[in-house]
């Protein structure tokens, strides 16, 4: 099937653990607060669980990195689109908004054991945009994302890693949808304990350079004309963010974390959402609300894919 408009490819280039004010707190126009700056690297990595996120208003981190650290995202946001009312879909760290860019559902709210190295957690049997995409006769490519693997029918199908990227997007020859994954020192994460003596991890500014890479790809190889580029973050990392998400679903956790049952599971906190397309708006900031699964329901309606739940039904498209 081919594409209903002039965007034949997407890409959703997902970076970690920044919530909105952290990164475009002080951005012209944008519904942010100015904290105090943060050093680059992170001195550490704030908890971003969910009982973290319940006690957020006491406990996250109130620093944020300004034009000087990121100066790419902000000249992306004023010659494109910034999303400023866009929302995480768990109320969590990593693993849960994971699945939620893949399928629009998650069956957990915390990281499973075995998240990072891609085995040894569970296998859900969830419908997704992967498994759609390939019945609507349309192509998808997983760069260096983990969390494929914890869904049936997908595992490591069509999966390579983060660089083999920029070779296939400087080619032209991408997938219809493309999830694209830094490796670690690049994905803008808060230095781990484990990270000690990589001068990198952590490095913001490390991480945008690594974003813009993928970007310049795309424009070599051609395919800047038909496609639309989505640069967001998976979670809130545990940093403060002023604007307090609509609840629009409680945990219930059949057995998992029942202390947690009742709390707020959807939304989580906002994070930054880039739009950079021929066909995005120019210097724009969007003020819609927006979530993870919106940029699904935008590849559902640009490429004639049915919304399988809710969820999506209900999304904005962007």
């Amino acid at each position: 099937m081919a594409a209903k408009g002039p965007i034949e490819h997407v890409v959703l280039i997902v970076k970690e653990n920044h919530a909105f004010d952290n990164y475009f707190g002080t951005f012209p126009g944008a519904n942010g607060m100015a904290l105090p700056h943060s050093p680059n690297p992170p001195a550490q990595d704030p908890d971003h669980r969910h009982g973290a996120w319940l006690t957020r208003k006491q406990t996250a981190a109130r620093l944020q990195f300004t034009e000087q650290d990121i100066p790419a995202y902000f000249a992306y946001a004023r010659q494109f689109t910034l999303c400023d009312n866009y929302f995480t879909d768990v109320a969590g760290p990593s693993t849960p908004n994971h699945l939620m860019l893949i399928a629009a559902d998650s069956p957990v709210i915390e990281n499973p054991p075995g998240y990072r190295r891609g085995t040894g957690g569970p296998v859900f049997q969830l419908p997704s945009l992967p498994a759609n995409l390939v019945k609507a006769n349309l192509t998808w490519r997983n760069y260096g994302g983990y969390a494929f693997s914890f869904i049936a029918g997908l595992g490591k199908q069509n999966q390579t890693t983060s660089d083999q990227f920029v070779r296939d997007a400087g080619a032209g020859t991408l997938p219809t949808v493309s999830w694209v994954y830094a490796p670690h020192d690049a994905s803008e994460h808060p230095p781990d304990p484990q990270d000690r003596g990589k001068p990198l991890a952590g490095n913001v500014t490390h991480g945008m350079q690594w974003t813009v890479a993928q970007v310049n790809a795309i424009v070599k190889g051609g395919l800047w004309p038909k496609v639309g580029i989505f640069i967001t973050w998976d979670d809130w990392g545990g940093w403060f963010d002023h604007v307090d998400p609509p609840n629009v679903e409680s945990w219930q956790g059949n057995g998992q974390h029942p202390a947690w049952n009742g709390t707020q599971f959807r939304y989580g906190s906002r994070v930054g959402c880039l739009a950079l397309s021929p066909f995005a708006r120019s210097g724009y900031v969007s003020k819609a609300l927006h979530s993870h699964v919106s940029l699904l329901k935008f590849c559902c309606a640009q490429f004639g894919v049915a919304a399988w739940n809710d969820r999506l039904r209900k999304a904005d498209d962007m």
